[in-house]
């Protein structure tokens, strides 16, 4: 979504650390460009004006000029006050601190992608805090709206308030609310009718819904697809109802991003979640600190780390390491992983959080190298013996064009797939070398990876930032290895 203001910004940034030292005026042509970038980004004018001027009078300071990396220092300006644009340090959460059932209206605009959104995080709720979740349907204007959330409540595991034909939204909030207090529901989610555009009629019956339920949370669903009339859209509703979060959805699409940027100043309230995808599981808590990192191309490994841990089963992990711990890597091993690597989102959502994977998207999308990879490089393998995935040696030239004609490849894919195994075979062989897995801790511990791993080189991510990962060459790290040149490899 932010791709493009992340390679207009990343331009900007480069320019300025490629000096050894800035004088105002380079300071206030890149803030020049970075406000050209925000507009073409679909930034509300008022919220470009305030954020340049703040980046400007900072950057400017004697601090910045007189510092020995001022290049890198804009940037950490323009980071921190692109996470306070986005809502700031903090990380809005729902408020479900009240006597059960809690009560969350979700309201907005027809097509916004409301329903679905109260199904996802009816789902988060449940799954990850354990929560009892109960999903009632008072949009009785569009045809099979209430159907439609019942076939999601299925889906998902979530009970649905049962359909009675002819009732109106506040009778059907009331029987709601005393369902929800009958079958001990913690949360109970409301999923209010919408309009094709904001009217009294609309802004009515969500007051009458509001006056009976009580919401401890009164979320609004909009589009960042429909760039600054999304903003439009929320303003009219805070003026109207008292909101207290927005619900951003299909924010894996390619919008602009101006909608987001914009949200948090012109109606003061936080993005509280946004929709990632079609799944039901496609939908993150928003984290300001974090999109600022993405959008600067500086990665987002919190992320990345908590979809590995939710796509990651346990056992397999714990298989896997006690292989490593004995050098061994079979086919089935590398199968594992890259089923994994699809459950996280496949190649382009994990080199989007990546610190400086920048350029090795653009090359991954150079050569064709998409999800289609993996699929196609499970298929090799799947067509392939027990025997043969145990031990590759045995896969001579006869074999390999089996295989090949059996996943629909050529032998040559076939060659790569078993290079790939050797070269993460060759690695767990060092891993046990090094005394395995505590071993390889232990180096850690005595100056990190390049300690353990000498010409990798590089503080990486954000110029040697804490916790950072050394040597990927992040942006205003020093010089990690350029994995675009490793790609079109």
């Amino acid at each position: 979504m932010f791709d493009s203001l992340s390679d207009r910004l990343g331009g900007v940034f480069d320019k300025l650390r490629g000096r050894g030292a800035l004088k105002e005026q380079d300071v206030r042509d890149a803030m020049r460009e970075v406000r050209i970038a925000l507009l073409e980004a679909d930034v509300a004018l008022p919220v470009v004006r305030r954020f340049v001027d703040r980046v400007t009078e900072k950057a400017i300071g004697q601090s910045v000029l007189r510092s020995v990396t001022p290049g890198q220092q804009v940037v950490k300006i323009v980071n921190d006050e692109l996470i306070e644009t986005l809502g700031g340090d903090v990380t809005p959460e729902l408020d479900l601190a009240a006597s059960p059932p809690v009560v969350i209206m979700m309201v907005g605009l027809q097509g916004s992608g409301k329903t679905t959104s109260t199904a996802k995080i009816s789902k988060l709720l449940k799954d990850k805090q354990g929560k009892k979740v109960m999903m009632a349907s008072l949009d009785v204007n569009r045809p099979a709206a209430q159907e439609q959330l019942k076939v999601l409540g299925e889906q998902t595991g979530v009970a649905t308030l049962p359909i009675i034909a002819g009732q109106q939204p506040t009778e059907i909030a009331t029987r709601a609310m005393q369902a929800a207090k009958l079958q001990a529901v913690d949360v109970l989610m409301l999923d209010t009718a919408g309009r094709l555009h904001v009217d009294q009629q609309l802004m009515d019956e969500m007051k009458a819904v509001a006056a009976i339920a009580t919401p401890r949370e009164t979320l609004l669903v909009v589009d960042s697809l429909t760039g600054q009339d999304a903003v439009n859209v929320a303003q009219s509703f805070a003026g109207e109802v008292d909101l207290t979060g927005v619900v951003l959805t299909r924010m894996d699409g390619d919008a602009r991003g101006g909608a987001a940027l914009s949200m948090r100043a012109v109606t003061g309230k936080p993005i509280k979640f946004a929709g990632t995808g079609e799944k039901m599981d496609a939908i993150e808590v928003f984290h300001p600190s974090r999109v600022a990192n993405r959008i600067l191309g500086m990665g987002d490994i919190v992320s990345m780390v908590e979809k590995a841990a939710e796509a990651v089963k346990v056992e397999e992990a714990e298989e896997l390491a006690k292989r490593m711990e004995q050098g061994k890597f079979d086919l089935n091993d590398l199968r594992t992983q890259l089923r994994q690597m699809q459950n996280m989102g496949g190649l382009g959502m994990l080199a989007g959080m990546m610190p400086g994977m920048k350029k090795a998207k653009a090359a991954m999308a150079a050569s064709n190298m998409d999800d289609k990879v993996l699929l196609r490089m499970e298929a090799i393998i799947g067509s392939m013996t027990k025997k043969e995935r145990a031990n590759p040696a045995l896969l001579n030239a006869k074999r390999k064009i089996r295989v090949a004609n059996g996943s629909g490849t050529q032998v040559q894919d076939v060659n790569k797939v078993l290079k790939m195994h050797q070269e993460m075979s060759k690695a767990m062989k060092q891993i046990k070398k090094m005394g395995g897995l505590k071993g390889l801790a232990a180096m850690f511990g005595k100056g990190g990876l390049d300690a353990a791993m000498p010409g990798l080189g590089g503080q990486g991510l954000g110029g040697g930032a804490k916790g950072g990962l050394p040597g990927l060459g992040g942006p205003g790290g020093a010089g990690g290895p350029d994995l675009s040149k490793f790609l079109k490899k």
